[in-house]
């Protein structure tokens, strides 16, 4: 069967489509519509005479059909890809776009400094940038890399680290601890107020310390309990509880003397952050740049 022009188009939609198992999230990743996608894909169904997605309200699935499409155009597909970014080696400027999976401090504390000098120097390099704080596999998810703290990174990666160890630590507001006192041990927290951290595999965090016999985590009071970072400091920033986290968050606040270290002897340390990228393909010559100015500013420390 003869192809045509807008069969190589819709057939990268497709792919993007079996990774994502979503159209909303396969268009975001393309720039494209989901009901954009939803047309391509039908055309290209009708063109071809064979169905190759389930589509319900929830969920998205390949026929065997379109599972034999993909594992047969996957790897051509991606070889493609390569080779126009090998091109970015012959031009005065670099392009392309880089997908990031960040975990959502780094986005703010390792990225936000970086960027501005990033876009400068490489005006032609489109950054998208997911900060979420749930595991996810980045290639399944289309991603070029992810950032996150050492020790969670998946085993069969590349990693490089792009920031020092950090420093996680317990704070409150003057206003809450003028009202219950500040707590001397970690098991004063027993008779505090905490705001509990729910992580990104809906467990709530045990807060970690280090004393003279080592690590150890304890479970505090939580009647309120949070999974955004911002929110969380609005809340310690308010008087409403105790906080726990990475000390560079906090540090803005204390110099303002919106909050106050608690604990601070207890405090304990973490691996940095890390960005992880697949082996099994070549590494953008955005991604590369990006990594090399991180490591050349040092927002965290190396």
């Amino acid at each position: 069967m003869p192809t045509n022009r807008s069969d190589f188009a819709d057939l990268t939609y497709f792919l993007a489509i079996a990774r994502h198992r979503n159209f909303r999230l396969a268009g975001l990743e393309l720039g494209v519509s989901a009901s954009g996608l939803s047309h391509a894909l039908k055309g290209l169904e009708t063109r071809l005479g064979v169905r190759l997605l389930n589509r319900t309200n929830r969920s998205v699935t390949l026929t065997a059909a379109g599972e034999g499409l993909r594992d047969s155009i996957s790897d051509p597909f991606s070889h493609i890809a390569e080779a126009l970014e090998g091109l970015n080696r012959y031009r005065t400027a670099p392009t392309g776009r880089i997908r990031l999976n960040v975990v959502a401090e780094a986005a703010s504390l390792l990225l936000a400094p970086v960027v501005p000098v990033f876009i400068e120097r490489y005006p032609d390099i489109e950054l998208h940038i997911a900060a979420r704080d749930q595991m996810m596999d980045i290639t399944e998810g289309g991603f070029d890399a992810g950032i996150r703290y050492g020790g969670t990174v998946p085993e069969d990666m590349i990693t490089q680290r792009l920031s020092g160890d950090l420093r996680w630590i317990v704070a409150g507001a003057p206003s809450y601890l003028e009202r219950l006192g500040t707590p001397e041990r970690p098991e004063d927290l027993q008779h505090h107020q905490c705001l509990g951290v729910r992580l990104g595999d809906d467990r709530i965090y045990r807060w970690e310390f280090e004393g003279p016999e080592g690590e150890f985590a304890v479970t505090v009071p939580d009647r309120i309990v949070l999974d955004d970072g911002r929110a969380m400091l609005s809340m310690a920033r308010s008087g409403a509880g105790l906080t726990y986290g990475l000390e560079p968050s906090f540090k803005p606040f204390v110099e303002r003397n919106e909050l106050r270290y608690v604990l601070e002897d207890w405090a304990t340390i973490g691996p940095g952050y890390h960005i992880y990228y697949s082996s099994r393909r070549q590494m953008p010559t955005g991604l590369k740049l990006l990594i090399d100015l991180i490591r050349e500013l040092r927002p965290l420390g190396l």
